[in-house]
């Protein structure tokens, strides 16, 4: 017989393993060491919690008692802390011995909040639909499955679903998940999770929904129950406003990491293609570009681990042994100083005259990445270019930030400011859309740029007599430490911003200083910049001369 204390209602509960675990009994405990001991921790659980609760503290401070708390007020204390994520409650239990089973789908419901008092900002959807695509697996038999917790409405089999992007799928099976099983259901209704086979655009965030119009009347419909008033146009009210009013869109940091992938044969390639947009799909946070001037296809990720999955998974999943590059760290770049000029380019292609002339700006600004000089001398010519040849402008330039001079990385914190544009009749888009890039690279090479190397967010977690030599280790990688916290009786906490290029094999580093006894999470914190000898060590790593 299997037996657990339970410190709120100072009961034993027992589990008999004749009936393997199905049924369970509680005791009372009688006057002893293990009650008076028992007594001991509920009444600094509840100290604990009357700290987080007012309503709990009330009750300590009119009464002055531990005693006087009762286990149902306990665990509506228990209940608003977890619902406000101010604690995490931990039961004991075992699943092989089917020990607390019971126990743990209680507080279940006792603690975590009920589906109706959770996305009340999806209530602008009425009885239509609104389901979030939150992960997609890759199934040998039934291939891509797009696992969907249905917020309002109903979905049915052969329903026609629209994402907030845009593109419309249809629904050709659904399957209610129970553990490691599929059954296959005609429909299932807000609060499930459902699974939907045949979708085939839609992405881990997606929100999905019976019509584009619906979206948009609940985007109306929210806007006026906020109390505020729109004044944009139809045009503005698109997905992408959609993705930023709802957080449909996740903030998926920046890729830290890049490298090459290589197929192991040309007949390989297409089917390496398909794996990696699949994967895409599963991981947002994976990139996966087409480098034009190397020819090669680049994926982007979060870390050494990131990759390594990567390939792992397409080997395993796909049976495709691809080969990756070295891993090169993701530097940004952004200019030092503003710069102005202007390039004319001339030229007859197949007979026709092809005839630009540009002058455009760059300064420093996180604003937008293209706007219009308004100038008085300036404004009367850029009022006569059609709309069409702004956005080939626009685009044109905006691609040339793509790659800086310097190791090719983003250019960011930049604005492109058009002064004047001067296009011959018949001049075709694309020379236009060249023209505009080439002006950008080429007052990029002027003005100069400098690097933003990634730096990542440490905390680090050891026993008190391991910091110092932590400490010692991190300063010697440019490390910025930001706080030193007490974590419990005997560890403490580091709280420290270091550049990603110094940490390389940083765990491993850091099991060895510990003598293993250090954890550690990292995640990126945004991008700085470098001094000059770690700018020209940087260039010689990625031209691989490091």
């Amino acid at each position: 017989m299997e037996s657990i204390n339970d410190v709120i209602t100072l009961e034993q509960l027992s589990w008999q393993q004749k009936d393997l675990g199905r049924s369970y009994n509680r005791i009372k405990l009688e006057p002893s060491d293990e009650l008076r001991e028992l007594q001991d921790r509920r009444n600094e659980l509840i100290d604990t919690l009357s700290g987080l609760d007012d309503e709990l503290a009330d009750v300590v401070i009119s009464t002055e008692s531990f005693a006087s708390v009762d286990g149902a007020l306990i665990d509506r204390a228990l209940r608003r802390a977890t619902c406000q994520q101010k604690v995490v409650p931990v039961l004991l239990g075992s699943a092989y011995k089917n020990v607390g089973i019971q126990r743990l789908m209680d507080a279940v419901n006792d603690y975590l909040p009920a589906p109706e008092e959770r996305n009340q900002i999806y209530d602008c959807f009425g009885s239509e639909v609104a389901a979030k695509v939150f992960k997609i697996v890759h199934d040998k038999q039934r291939g891509p499955l797009t696992l969907v917790r249905i917020l309002r409405g109903e979905i049915k089999r052969g329903m026609r679903l629209v994402s907030a992007r845009g593109q419309a799928e249809v629904v050709s099976k659904l399957y209610e998940p129970l553990a490691d099983e599929y059954r296959e259901v005609s429909s299932l209704q807000a609060g499930d999770v459902v699974i939907c086979a045949g979708l085939k655009s839609t992405v881990t965030g997606d929100l999905l929904t019976s019509s584009q119009s619906s979206l948009k009347n609940a985007q109306k419909r929210l806007k006026q129950s906020l109390g505020t008033s729109s004044s944009k146009n139809e045009e503005d009210e698109d997905s992408d406003e959609s993705d930023e009013l709802f957080s449909l869109d996740p903030p998926i940091p920046d890729a830290v990491y890049f490298c090459s992938i290589e197929p192991p044969s040309i007949s390989s390639q297409t089917a390496m293609e398909q794996a990696l947009r699949q994967l895409q799909r599963e991981d947002p946070s994976l990139r996966v570009s087409y480098d034009t001037v190397t020819g090669q296809t680049v994926l982007g990720g979060m870390g050494e681990l990131h990759m390594d999955i990567i390939k792992s998974r397409i080997l395993s999943e796909y049976k495709i042994d691809v080969e990756l590059g070295p891993l090169q760290i993701a530097y940004k770049e952004t200019i030092e100083s503003p710069a102005i000029t202007t390039l004319s380019v001339e030229k007859e292609i197949a007979g026709s005259k092809q005839n630009v002339s540009i002058t455009m700006e760059l300064v420093r600004d996180q604003s937008d990445l293209f706007s219009l000089d308004k100038s008085p001398e300036n404004l009367p010519n850029l009022n006569t270019l059609r709309p069409r040849i702004l956005q080939v402008l626009k685009k044109g330039s905006i691609s040339a930030l793509e790659r800086g001079p310097r190791v090719g990385g983003q250019v960011v914190e930049t604005q492109i400011r058009l002064h004047n544009a001067t296009i011959g009749r018949g001049t075709a888009d694309s020379f236009v859309m060249a023209t505009a890039a080439q002006c950008v690279q080429k007052l990029l090479s002027t003005s100069g740029t400098r690097l933003l190397e990634p730096i990542m967010a440490l905390q680090i977690v050891a026993p008190s007599e391991r910091i110092s030599g932590i400490m010692a280790d991190l300063s010697r990688r440019r490390a910025l430490i930001n706080d030193v916290l007490p974590k419990g009786d005997r560890n403490k906490m580091i709280l420290v911003n270091a550049p990603l290029a110094e940490l390389s094999g940083y765990s491993s580093a850091l099991r060895t200083i510990s003598s293993g006894t250090a954890s550690m999470t990292m995640q990126p914190c945004g991008f700085s910049s470098m001094n000059s000898v770690d700018e020209t060590l940087a260039e010689r790593r990625a031209q691989g001369l490091e």
